[in-house]
């Protein structure tokens, strides 16, 4: 059984259908790649698994059903994600976004903030210690500027942040929408190095990542989906999906050449 599968996943807005009849998954420990040109309907996917938009057909974590969930109980059942444009808190320290990430797993309340100072803050130097080991994973400098604005940081270290934050949330899948957007080639270089040291060191994770960067999906992916118009139409390794002729019509247009469009 795959940790995570779509079956006839359809998302409509009015007479558009944006996602048509998806049938997708992943299993423990992997690292799907999800392509696709602009408006294919991959965020909407996204946003369709974790309970942002209404969608017919099945969705199945763990055994489990998710459609009619909120989005912080799909969070709470393990599934955490990034988003395109970032949704950091750019006033607040790194730390405390991070820590943001970590609400579904606090324990102590306002009983514990008022009498239990002792055990709130306990649990408060808990989750500083495995918000900086997260952090560190990806630039032990982060750690250092851990009460620095979020805001302060580069574009890459701000992309950094924002996958600690869906981290801290000790999700089971992990959803990246383009994590490279806006960064120089370098940067996603060195981003895809972050991603490896991440599947190192969490082996168990499942992750389903969106990129237009094909660099970086060949570079992670195991396995490769590729959307367009809402549909699936390709599926198999990033070798196979890249020779696909409706991907390639796809990306390039009808009657494009087949040298070179590999990595378009």
């Amino acid at each position: 059984m795959s940790l995570f599968a779509t079956r006839g996943l359809t998302v409509r807005f009015g007479g558009l259908t944006a996602v048509d009849h998806v049938d997708a998954g992943v299993e423990e420990g992997e690292t799907l790649g999800l392509i696709g040109p602009n408006g294919s309907g991959k965020t909407t996917f996204f946003n369709a698994v974790t309970g942002l938009v209404p969608a017919t057909g099945e969705v199945v974590f763990r055994g489990a059903p998710l459609p009619g969930l909120e989005p912080h109980q799909i969070c709470r059942r393990g599934i955490a994600r990034t988003f395109q444009a970032s949704r950091l808190c750019l006033g607040l320290s790194v730390f405390d976004n991070v820590l943001i990430g970590m609400h579904t797993h606090v324990r102590c309340g306002l009983l514990e903030a008022l009498f239990r100072r002792a055990r709130m803050l306990s649990e408060v130097r808990q989750a500083l210690k495995q918000a900086a080991h997260l952090l560190s994973l990806f630039n032990a400098d982060l750690v250092d500027r851990g009460f620095d604005p979020v805001g302060a940081l580069p574009q890459i270290d701000r992309r950094r942040v924002e996958i600690c934050r869906a981290l801290a949330a000790q999700p089971r899948l992990l959803l990246l929408d383009e994590p490279s957007a806006g960064m120089s080639p370098e940067e996603t270089v060195e981003l895809m190095k972050d991603l490896q040291i991440v599947r190192e060191e969490m082996p168990g994770l499942s992750i389903i990542i969106i990129e237009h960067d094909m660099f970086v999906i060949e570079g992670v992916s195991r396995r490769v989906v590729a959307f367009n118009y809402g549909r699936k139409i390709a599926e198999g390794t990033f070798a196979e999906v890249a020779r696909n002729e409706e991907v390639r019509e796809a990306y390039l247009g009808r009657g494009s050449g087949t040298e070179g469009s590999a990595r378009a």
